[in-house]
């Protein structure tokens, strides 16, 4: 198990196999928390650095950061085997988000998403998972970001035992100390997984990918909904508000002649109501397999449409757009680059 793998036990436990005094096991998970490595832990004696190298430390090579107009920057991420994954730092009021990746590609194959256009090559590692959060912040500071997103390439369910590790990892006391509330985590809606991690009692903020109001519009987009059908996917989201306390987002990417009419608004409030959530309208980002958004007037009235039926709701600002911000556009394109 690398460094960047293990809790605060475990650390203790390293810090003891070496011979050193425990306090050691403290000063390693304030750096951990500061994103330093190994080599830059400055009040760690030479011996117990060397001995976390050979360990493994573990994370990502933070490759590439491009800036965007509005403040938000992109990341390429580089993990020891060559595969490439990316994540997004953007800027609110209430402080620095970050939206990370949990799998190198994705086999959910949706059409408005260009993560899965190669398919998934392979689940990341705790490490990795946890590296990425380590490598922003140690670029940027430990004030650069309070919350993270678990939005980018992959379906983070799909990942199950890995991001519930990781989930643990970044909340514990020691360490990162993410409060559940401050971490959302998206999922195409991963009905069984839902329930399951109900039972984990790590109360993050549940984002489903719902994307449309029936089944016979979400088999045009999403491959998933052969697998669950719609009414399936929203009792599980009543099932992790019920538990939780916590209202469930569901995202809602509009698309140009799919599921933008008003009709669909109307029915998209029927299906979710009665239950403590919120409706993210996100206008597409980017042409992904010749999709497009609708006009931001036709957004705004879908919008008009769902708070008439008494539904929270609200258009997502956009971000990012000229640093291809959108899900597995960056990475797309150094794939291809590289041929």
């Amino acid at each position: 198990m690398k460094i960047l793998e293990m809790d605060y036990s475990q650390i203790k436990a390293f810090v003891a196999q070496t011979g050193q005094p425990a306090y050691r096991a403290d000063q390693i998970m304030g750096w951990i928390a500061k994103g330093r490595r190994p080599e830059e832990m400055g009040n760690l004696p030479k011996s117990l650095v060397s001995a976390m190298e050979e360990r493994g430390f573990g994370g990502v090579r933070l490759e590439l950061a491009q800036a965007s107009r509005d403040g938000s920057e992109k990341y390429l991420f580089r993990c020891e085997d060559g595969n490439a994954v990316e994540g997004v730092l953007m800027e609110y009021r209430h402080g620095g988000s970050l939206c990370l990746s949990t799998q190198a590609g994705c086999r959910m194959g949706c059409a408005f998403c260009a993560s899965g256009e190669n398919g998934l090559v392979r689940n990341l590692t705790v490490d990795e998972l946890v590296g990425q959060v380590h490598g922003v912040i140690g670029e940027k500071g430990p004030d650069a970001l309070n919350h993270m997103v678990l939005m980018g390439c992959g379906e983070p369910f799909d990942n199950y035992d890995n991001v519930v590790r990781f989930l643990r990892l970044v909340t514990q006391e020691k360490g990162f100390h993410f409060s559940c509330r401050n971490i959302s985590l998206s999922t195409c809606g991963l009905v069984d997984r839902i329930y399951a991690f109900i039972q984990e009692r790590l109360p993050v903020v549940l984002c489903i990918s719902l994307h449309a109001p029936n089944d016979e519009v979400r088999h045009r987009i999403m491959p998933i909904s052969h697998r669950y059908s719609i009414d399936a996917v929203v009792e599980a989201a009543r099932a992790y508000d019920a538990a939780t306390g916590r209202r469930v987002i569901f995202e809602y990417a509009l698309v140009e002649g799919i599921n933008d009419s008003p009709v669909q608004a109307r029915e998209l409030a029927r299906l979710t109501r009665g239950m403590r959530k919120h409706i993210n309208l996100i206008p597409l980002n980017g042409n992904v397999g010749g999709l497009r958004a609708p006009s931001r007037e036709r957004c705004q009235r879908f919008l008009e449409v769902l708070r008439e039926c008494g539904a929270s709701a609200t258009i997502r600002r956009t971000l990012a757009e000229d640093i291809e911000g959108a899900c597995g556009q960056l990475r797309r394109r150094v794939l291809q680059e590289e041929g």
